[in-house]
């Protein structure tokens, strides 16, 4: 089987052709594959499959087989090899996820993709669609897992999220919180914990720790999902600079509430793998 090793801010992903296989064995496959020790390793694995609604169809299995319905980063390097292998060389591009249908915009260079903007989507806040067992939206909502209190604001931004602001980011306990959040009875399908340290009005530090990959590198939709909750909490404007552990990337929330994500996309290597 022939693959793609690549990243979006060292969120790593191994990219694959559809052979037909059901989702079931996709899921056994992206634990094999995604293993650090005795496969290719990465984060997750993205499907090319073609749309019927679409120029591609994209799906993602998580390295623990779990399949998640959107990854920003993950789009974003889906985007790249579809267009940088010539499978889809429009510019706007569209790829269907389980989350709808993204519009992709290209910025090439040396005739690849460099970096790569997203229509992420709007927002949802209603507890209901997240899902999360709240009767009003959750901004600035205070819980307690695991017998401590947390302040969080959650969302739907592709996939469900959930924002703890932090002011000490480089002690904070991110595996800890995250697992217990993630896991809280809140959320009946579990949630992505994204840690937000606000530097000023147009900037701020995150890390994530994602349901089905643990700590991450990157994370697109959480970083669109923190941007959100910054406005929100009216600690930044609809615009900032999201500094992750991987790099940066460029997030706004407009007046049509819509949230674009802005990237880098990067291709470390082709394979042929025999599991």
């Amino acid at each position: 089987m022939l693959f793609t090793k690549m990243h979006g801010l060292g969120n790593d992903f191994i990219v694959i052709e559809d052979n037909g296989m059901d989702d079931n064995d996709y899921s056994t496959l992206a634990s094999k594959l995604c293993h650090r020790h005795f496969g290719i390793g990465a984060d997750g694995i993205l499907v090319v499959k073609k749309s019927e609604i679409a120029d591609s169809k994209m799906l993602i299995f998580n390295s623990d087989g779990s399949q998640a319905e959107m990854c920003g980063n993950g789009l974003r390097c889906y985007a790249k090899y579809l267009y940088d292998n010539n499978v889809v060389r429009k510019n706007p591009m569209t790829i269907d996820t389980l989350d709808g249908v993204k519009k992709v915009l290209i910025e090439e260079k040396n005739n690849e993709a460099n970096k790569v903007q997203i229509n992420m989507g709007k927002p949802i806040l209603e507890p209901s669609v997240i899902p999360a067992n709240f009767t009003e939206n959750i901004i600035n909502t205070k819980i307690t897992a695991d017998g401590e209190e947390f302040q969080i604001t959650s969302m739907l931004m592709g996939v469900p999220h959930t924002i703890v602001f932090v002011e000490d980011f480089d002690n904070t306990d991110f595996e800890g919180i995250g697992k217990r959040i993630e896991n809280s009875s809140y959320f009946p399908k579990k949630t992505n914990v994204n840690f937000v340290k606000v530097m000023n009005g147009k900037e701020f530090k995150i890390r994530t720790w994602e349901r089905g990959a643990g700590l991450t590198l990157a994370c697109g939709t959480g970083a669109c999902a923190a941007l959100v909750a910054c406005a929100l909490n009216n600690k930044t404007g609809k615009e900032a600079l999201a500094h992750l552990a991987g790099g940066d990337l460029h997030i706004i929330w407009d007046d049509s509430n819509d949230v674009y994500m802005t990237g880098p996309a990067i291709t470390v290597f082709k394979g042929e793998s025999f599991i």
